[in-house]
């Protein structure tokens, strides 16, 4: 069935998308009714993507899905006019419009993942600031822990699509149980950080279907002082970095109340290969089961 989604006002945000991490304090929204349909996008399958035709109520004409916010909420493109609008049924006191084009990666957890500490593995979302979690040089502090709620029916950006690493998938019997992370998720493979949609080969490593995650999905990211390798369900994957805003979480003012304006981190100096071509081609032999010389 196709979904219809109503919200209680809408911004106009201008003729062009403005720059990543550009924000909008003390603005006068619309405060009307309006409704998004996905009537138009061919596909009678209660989601749309982004560039996929939309009705909008409050704007005849072509109209198309963006992307979404930081937050989740809608942005459309007015296309006769080309105009630019942000659709919330929340107030616009500072956000960030096109929140999945603040930078190039994302590293999050999905809920139920298992972080080593001291003291056993303790599901991410139970975790709090202060834990201790095990690293490849010890122990250290949670800084921060962020969480992000993922809308399904706007097709979130392909970084926050979640990855499934089945049990065994990454060699060594890693991971030890079934592990979901964003495509964007850096694990640490023979000294290597592969972004998890980089290792994807359709069997043991895998795209979840968004229908299996429900209208929205929550994931976690862990901070610690520095960028940090932890252990996700057994295997070796990074922590947050700062080449994404905190803003795109829903907690951001959390982080924000605590430390306000901080250093920027410095990142691991492993290679990184965010695409499946970077992935080197030992690498790619090993995950497919192949002989590694």
């Amino acid at each position: 069935m196709p979904f219809t989604a109503t919200y209680s006002q809408y911004l106009y945000i201008g003729a062009s998308l403005p720059n990543a991490g550009t924000t909008y304090p003390n603005v006068a929204p619309t405060v009307t009714s309006t409704t998004l349909s996905d009537t138009l996008d061919g596909n009678d399958n209660g989601s749309i993507g982004p560039g996929q035709q939309i009705a909008w109520s409050a704007a005849g004409g072509t109209v198309q899905l963006v992307g979404t916010t930081g937050t989740g909420d809608p942005v459309v493109w007015v296309v006769g006019p080309n105009s630019y609008y942000v659709l919330s049924n929340s107030a616009f006191p500072s956000f960030s419009p096109m929140g999945f084009t603040q930078s190039t990666y994302i590293m999050c957890f999905a809920k139920g993942t298992l972080i080593a500490t001291p003291k056993g593995e303790v599901a991410v979302e139970a975790l709090q600031v202060g834990d201790p979690v095990v690293t490849d040089g010890g122990v250290v502090p949670i800084k921060w822990i962020g969480r992000q709620t993922i809308s399904t029916r706007f097709g979130p950006a392909e970084r926050l699509t979640p990855v499934r690493f089945a049990a065994g998938s990454l060699g060594d019997g890693l991971p030890h149980t079934d592990l979901t992370v964003t495509a964007d998720h850096g694990m640490l493979v023979d000294g290597v950080i592969c972004h998890a949609g980089a290792l994807v080969n359709g069997e043991s490593i895998t795209r979840v279907p968004l229908a299996e995650m429900g209208e929205t999905y929550t994931v976690y990211h862990i901070e610690t002082e520095a960028h940090e390798i932890i252990l996700a369900n057994g295997t070796p994957a990074e922590t947050f970095i700062d080449n994404v805003s905190r803003r795109v979480f829903d907690n951001y003012a959390e982080f924000e109340a605590l430390y306000g304006d901080v250093p920027e981190m410095e990142e691991l100096p492993y290679p990184r290969a965010m695409s499946a071509r970077q992935v080197p081609e030992r690498l790619r032999a090993k995950l497919a089961g192949k002989a590694v010389a």
